[in-house]
């Protein structure tokens, strides 16, 4: 399934768009012109990742301070063990979309829970 993310021109290189579905998932522009989209939530707790640091391919949570490779989803820095799940980016006529992946996603526990309708 192909979800309609931004228009090119609207996400500057070195930024991130976040994408309100379930769970959501963060674009990527990198300051080289590259395009990456992953899950948003890192997979050591629940923080967005499109509210970290981006650098090189490389985004890093705000919470604290996993790394991830945008283009493969592993970890680069711990406390984060579990790799981020990513996703293909599709530009056609200057929007962009995200083809979201069929594999399971690797969420932190207390959104698992949420998600399956337990407390977090």
């Amino acid at each position: 399934m192909m979800i309609p993310a931004c228009r090119l021109a609207d996400l500057p290189r070195g930024e991130a768009h976040r994408l309100d579905v379930d769970p959501p998932v963060a674009v990527f522009h990198t300051d080289d012109g590259e395009l990456f989209a992953v899950d948003d939530t890192c997979t050591h707790q629940d923080a967005s990742l499109a509210d970290g640091w981006l650098e090189g391919c490389e985004v890093e949570c705000p919470l604290h301070a996993s790394k991830f490779d945008l283009r493969t989803g592993a970890v680069d820095a711990p406390p984060a063990k579990l790799p981020v799940r990513t996703h293909e980016v599709v530009v056609e006529d200057g929007m962009l979309y995200v083809r979201l992946s069929t594999a399971a996603p690797n969420l932190p526990p207390c959104v698992s829970a949420r998600l399956a309708g337990g407390v977090a």
